[in-house]
C-alpha cells in the first residue's frame, strides 16, 4: 500500500514537473514549438499534441486542474481533451463542425456540437473556461467572448488564444497575402488553387484585433485582466502585447488571460 502511494506520488511530481518544463517561456520552447508549426498542414497530429500539452502547462501555471472543470471552447477532434484530462481535469469541449469533431474518426465522448456564441451552459458552472485559435472564426467575438465570461464561475479563470489578423498567419492558408485584403487573399488562393480556402475570409475567417480584444477586456466589467501575452514568444517577449502596431504584428499568436470576479 504504502509502496503504491509513494509510485503515485513520484508519478505525480513528474508530471507537474513536466507541465512547469513545458510551460517554462523560453527560447527553445519557442523554436520547438515553431518548428511544429510548419507541420501544422501536413503532420496535425505532431503539431497538436504538442500544442496541447504545452496550453496545458501554460493554463496549469495560473489555477490548478486537477478536479477542476474544465471548458474547452472550439476543442475539435479531441487533442486537448487528452492533455488536459491528463493533467486530472473534468474535460468538456464543443465544436459546431461536424468534420472538426470527427477530423480523426469518431468524435471524443467529452465533445458536444454547439456554438461558442451560445454555450449551452448555466452561469458560473465551469472552473476554466478554455479556447486556442477559434475567435477569429467566429462573426461575433465580442459575444463569444462574453458567453466564456459568463459561465465560469467566480475567482474561476478564462484563457483565450487566437490568430491576430495582422499577423504573419493572419490569413492562415492565404498569408501572406491578406495584408493586402482579405477578399483579394481569397480570391487569388481561389486562382491558384481551383478551389476555396478553408478558413474564407468573411465567412469563416474574420479580421479581430489585439487592440480590440484588449479594449473589450478592459471596458468590461465582470471579470479581471490577469495577464496578456504572445503565446509562442519567449517569456521577455511579453512587452510586445503592450506596444500599439507591434502588437498586431508581432504578437503571432495572442493570449489574454482574466480572472472572473466574484
Amino acid at each position: 500500500m504504502v509502496d503504491g502511494m509513494r509510485e503515485m506520488a513520484m508519478v505525480e511530481i513528474g508530471s507537474v514537473s513536466a507541465r512547469e518544463k513545458l510551460s517554462k517561456p523560453t527560447f527553445r520552447r519557442s523554436v520547438r514549438l515553431f518548428r511544429a508549426f510548419l507541420k501544422e498542414q501536413s503532420d496535425p497530429d505532431h503539431f497538436y499534441r504538442i500544442l496541447a500539452d504545452d496550453s496545458v502547462a501554460q493554463v496549469s501555471s495560473y489555477v490548478s486542474l486537477s478536479g477542476s472543470v474544465v471548458l474547452d471552447v472550439g476543442g475539435g477532434p479531441g487533442y486537448f481533451a487528452e492533455a488536459f484530462r491528463g493533467a486530472g481535469a473534468r474535460y468538456v469541449g464543443l465544436d459546431p463542425d461536424v468534420g472538426e469533431l470527427s477530423a480523426r474518426g469518431e468524435p471524443d465522448p467529452g465533445m458536444i456540437r454547439a456554438s461558442g456564441t451560445a454555450l449551452p451552459f448555466r452561469d458560473a458552472s465551469v472552473d476554466v473556461c478554455y479556447s486556442s485559435n477559434v475567435l477569429e472564426h467566429v462573426d461575433d467575438p465580442w459575444l463569444m467572448l462574453a458567453e466564456m465570461v459568463r459561465v465560469t464561475r467566480p475567482g474561476g479563470t478564462v484563457f483565450m488564444s487566437y490568430t491576430p489578423w495582422y499577423s504573419p498567419w493572419g490569413g492562415h492558408e492565404t498569408a501572406p497575402w491578406h495584408f493586402l485584403g482579405g477578399h483579394y487573399a481569397r480570391r487569388r488562393y481561389e486562382r491558384r488553387n481551383g478551389k476555396p480556402p478553408k478558413n474564407s475570409f468573411g465567412t469563416s475567417l474574420f479580421p479581430v484585433s489585439v487592440g480590440a480584444v484588449q479594449r473589450w477586456a478592459h471596458r468590461q466589467t465582470v471579470a479581471d485582466v490577469v495577464e496578456t501575452f504572445p503565446r509562442y514568444h519567449p517569456w521577455w517577449a511579453k512587452w510586445i502585447t503592450r506596444v500599439p502596431g507591434v502588437r498586431e504584428i508581432a504578437s503571432w499568436n495572442f493570449v489574454i488571460v482574466l480572472r472572473r470576479r466574484a
